[in-house]
């Protein structure tokens, strides 16, 4: 009987080392990695909006005098320095106009000649004592007014001339030419536009929903989706939001490094935060993306690995990104460690 116990006892001992010997093992089968436990954190409450390339102002250069268009010296794409003609407008009834004014100033000097020679008359005759003070002052006064005349002739005819020298179409800023598609020929009239003209710096412009208006602030954080930039996705900040709703819209306007405007009017994927909310965050070396899909690996009670298929979404940090389904708060995430 004392030898059955025995060799019971032995067994159960020998049992248990196994045991041990194979939890340990399963302890230390997890590869050269990091571990992560899931918990919940407050983030960006990041919305995606679509985004436009834009520059800080458009400028209009506008036509200021009615008349035919006759020559236009820019296309789409040119940059232009502020102050420089780009197109000439022509009215000829402006033209006929000033030669009306320079007949009238011709006529004007003629009256004023005469009326000159008429005072030097009178006064010779007034100092030899045939005319009296009266009709000496009588005669300044029609010589000053022939005088006025001339001076009223030739203000005309220099505004007429002025205004036909408005003709000439300015870039109104430094930048480059967005539009200039009215063709040499055509009939414009005061107020037109004639060519559009970007002017500072380029920024990324977006519309929000007014909903949304009173919880984006200057300084959150714009993240633009990497498939708009091969070299990768970039964040940039909010510079300005402007205090008027359109069409139940808000305008933002973003910051973005490295920038430019040769695209602009590109439309491209970006993402604001709009507030705080708690999320599951993870660095983006824990998700791997295998045919298409995201995945993510879990390590099980038994300290073994397993893949699970998970939804992320971005964050406002590039380098990070939020799951959405597929695991929940105290699962634990396993990340290889690189091979050199």
């Amino acid at each position: 009987m004392r030898k059955w116990v025995w060799l019971a006892g032995a067994a159960l001992a020998l049992s248990a080392c196994s045991g041990e010997k194979a939890e340990d093992r399963a302890a230390t089968s997890l590869p050269a990695g990091e571990t992560l436990r899931l918990a919940p954190s407050e983030i960006a409450d990041v919305k995606a909006v679509g985004a436009e390339i834009a520059t800080r102002d458009q400028a209009e250069a506008l036509a200021r005098i009615p008349g035919t268009l006759v020559s236009l010296s820019v296309r789409a794409g040119d940059m232009v320095r502020k102050g420089q003609r780009i197109g000439m407008i022509v009215d000829t009834r402006l033209g006929y106009e000033t030669s009306a004014y320079g007949a009238q100033v011709a006529a004007a000097q003629a009256e004023a000649a005469r009326a000159g020679a008429d005072l030097a008359r009178i006064r010779d005759l007034y100092n030899n004592g045939v005319y009296a003070k009266a009709r000496l002052d009588q005669a300044v006064a029609a010589a000053r007014a022939a005088d006025a005349q001339v001076a009223a002739a030739r203000a005309q005819q220099g505004a007429s001339a002025s205004v036909a020298g408005q003709g000439a179409v300015l870039a109104p800023a430094d930048g480059r030419v967005l539009r200039a598609d009215i063709p040499a020929g055509s009939v414009v009239a005061p107020g037109m536009s004639i060519a559009t003209v970007t002017a500072g710096p380029p920024i990324l412009r977006l519309m929000l929903p007014e909903g949304a208006a009173g919880q984006v602030r200057v300084g959150a954080p714009v993240l633009v989706d990497a498939r708009d930039f091969p070299q990768g996705a970039r964040q940039g900040q909010v510079v300005q939001v402007y205090p008027a709703v359109s069409g139940g819209q808000v305008r933002v306007d973003a910051s973005l490094p490295g920038l430019t405007a040769d695209l602009v009017g590109r439309r491209v994927g970006a993402s604001i935060a709009v507030g705080r909310r708690s999320a599951l965050v993870v660095p983006r070396r824990f998700v791997t993306t295998r045919y298409g899909i995201d995945q993510v690996q879990l390590v099980t009670a038994d300290k073994q690995l397993g893949m699970a298929p998970v939804q992320i979404a971005p964050t406002a940090e590039s380098d990070k990104v939020e799951i959405l389904s597929g695991v929940a708060a105290g699962d634990t995430l396993f990340a290889p460690r690189a091979s050199r």
